[in-house]
């Protein structure tokens, strides 16, 4: 089994990364880190541009988890960078696999958790993911990891 950890995070070993390891623990898992990739907003065309590179990480993994922190009341820009340009560039379906998110903040409303977790279902379901949950916490992440 293929796991692959897309941290939102620019911080390597911060709260996001430790769900991950929580969620994780006792698998193999890249982690590749959102924020060291270029990859322009949906519309633009620069040089430069590194979407290809994480899709190819992405298709060949098993296990797609994701991780954001929640930064001004959302998932992160670097995140929802990448899940808008999948417009496009991935068929409705064409994925494989399971999807989990990790979404973590410091003190985030119960709406923005609800909305955060809403888009992450419709990500996985328009693009051929079983989705297996959201954490926000340690504890939620151990749970999750039953599913994996």
């Amino acid at each position: 089994m293929k796991i692959l950890f897309i941290n939102g995070s620019p911080n390597r070993e911060g709260n996001t990364a430790n769900l991950a390891k929580a969620l994780l623990a006792g698998h193999e898992y890249e982690t590749l880190m959102l924020t060291d990739y270029r990859i322009n907003v949906y519309g633009q065309d620069l040089p430069g541009d590194q979407l290809e590179e994480v899709l190819a990480k992405i298709r060949e993994a098993d296990v797609l988890v994701i991780g954001s922190p929640v930064y001004w009341h959302n998932i992160c820009g670097s995140v929802r960078t990448l899940l808008d340009r999948f417009y496009g560039p991935v068929a409705e379906g064409s994925l494989h696999g399971k999807c989990f998110f990790l979404f973590q903040g410091a003190a985030p409303e119960k709406w923005m958790l609800e909305a955060g977790d809403y888009t992450m279902k419709r990500f996985a379901s328009m693009y051929g993911y079983a989705y297996g949950g959201m954490a926000t916490n340690c504890r939620e992440a151990e749970q999750l990891a039953q599913k994996l």
